[in-house]
This record gives structure tokens, C-alpha cells and sequence, in this order.
């Protein structure tokens, strides 16, 4: 009984719904990338992804002129590293592997990436 306690709240915990909170992070800078430029971004949620090691965040993009639009992104992160960055997918479509690769080694960790990222919601 002592050890089921534990193992159940193990459980519990895993199947809580919330994603880690530094891949949450890394895909909330990814919104301004797909966005055009000038819009404002909230986020209305945060949640698991459809697969394993993934983050879906749904927001509203909202730009001068235009109603606010419902958009969402869904970010993979690979087995090597809790937080590497291994795809983006949003409603408009996969990230290709060049705009991916730019994002992560020249975007992402930066001051710039840091100030426009987008609240948790």
C-alpha cells in the first residue's frame, strides 16, 4: 500500500494536462514568427499537444482593422533534450526545415524573442 500511494500519485500527476513549462515557453516565442508583422497576440490556451513531447497553444490574432482571429500552434520537441526543438506545426501548415533551423539557432534564445513573447494566458 505504501508503495501504490506514491505510483498513483505519479500517475495522476502525469495525466494532469500541463505541459512542461520551458516547452510551453519555447512555443509561445514561436507565435511572433507566425504572425504578420504589427499583429498582437493573446493566448487563450496552453495544453499537450496530440503526441508525446508536444505543446498546442491557442491564441488570438489580432490586427488593425480586423477582427481577432483563432489560430493555434502545436510545437514537437525531440528526445535528445526536453526543450530542443524538433517541429512547428500551426493552422496554416507545417514550418519547413530551413525556417525551422533559423528559428532555433538565431531566434529563440535571444533578448528580442524574450520581449515579444506572448503571456501564458
Amino acid at each position: 500500500m505504501r508503495i501504490a500511494v506514491p505510483a498513483l500519485l505519479v500517475l495522476l500527476g502525469a495525466c494532469s494536462g500541463s505541459p512542461d513549462a520551458e516547452q510551453a515557453r519555447t512555443c509561445r516565442r514561436v507565435l511572433p514568427t507566425l504572425v504578420p508583422p504589427g499583429a498582437a497576440i493573446r493566448v487563450l490556451r496552453t495544453g499537450p499537444g496530440p503526441a508525446p513531447r508536444s505543446v498546442r497553444v491557442d491564441f488570438a490574432q489580432e490586427r488593425a482593422g480586423r477582427g481577432p482571429a483563432t489560430r493555434w500552434a502545436i510545437c514537437a520537441f525531440s528526445e535528445r533534450s526536453r526543450t530542443d526543438l524538433a517541429g512547428v506545426t500551426s493552422d496554416h501548415g507545417p514550418v519547413g526545415g530551413a525556417s525551422l533551423y533559423l528559428l532555433k539557432h538565431y531566434y529563440l534564445d535571444t533578448p528580442d524573442a524574450a520581449l515579444a513573447e506572448p503571456g501564458a494566458g
